[in-house]
């Protein structure tokens, strides 16, 4: 273990508990706290729900079955570059299945994973919005649509 991580994880649960504390007055205060620290943070991390589960006073097991009954909390670091691919029905209906088994093997890993490298996190969106558009994609926080297996290549490309 390195110094700087050893510094890191003090740092990161005081930030948790400064989160934590500004929003525990909020009626149903914890999923508004959870979605503030992954804002900020990148992730919740194990450590971090123990944080939260002390000042809101509840147990670790209530925080931890939020987090991880809730898909849109992470629980790992996220890779440099998010790719979210729509797989809602209107999506689906116009490519975005084959699309999305083309993302898992050339990015190397499935939704709600990233890759080795780091470099690449693969997400499922149920609906952007986009539905004429489909299937949309969304890499690195920009929005595109009708994106091909090709494209998403290039667009994959461009971001890393």
């Amino acid at each position: 273990m390195t110094s700087e991580v050893a510094v890191a994880a003090p740092v990161r649960a005081q930030r948790v508990r400064e989160i934590a504390t500004e929003l525990g007055g909020l009626r149903g205060a914890l999923i508004p706290i959870l979605h503030a620290v992954q804002e900020e943070l990148g992730y919740v991390d194990q450590p971090d729900v123990a944080v939260i589960a002390d000042v809101l006073n509840l147990a670790v097991a209530e925080v931890h079955g939020v987090v991880t009954f809730y898909k849109d909390f992470r629980r790992t670091p996220p890779g440099r570059t998010t790719v979210a691919i729509c797989q809602a029905e209107a999506c689906r209906a116009v490519g975005a299945v084959p699309l999305a088994e083309h993302a898992q093997q050339s990015i190397g890993c499935s939704f709600g994973e990233t890759s080795v490298d780091g470099r690449v996190t693969l997400e499922a969106i149920y609906c952007f919005g986009n539905c004429a558009l489909g299937p949309a994609v969304q890499v690195a926080g920009k929005l595109h649509g009708r994106v091909t297996p090709a494209r998403l290549d290039a667009l994959l490309g461009e971001a890393r």
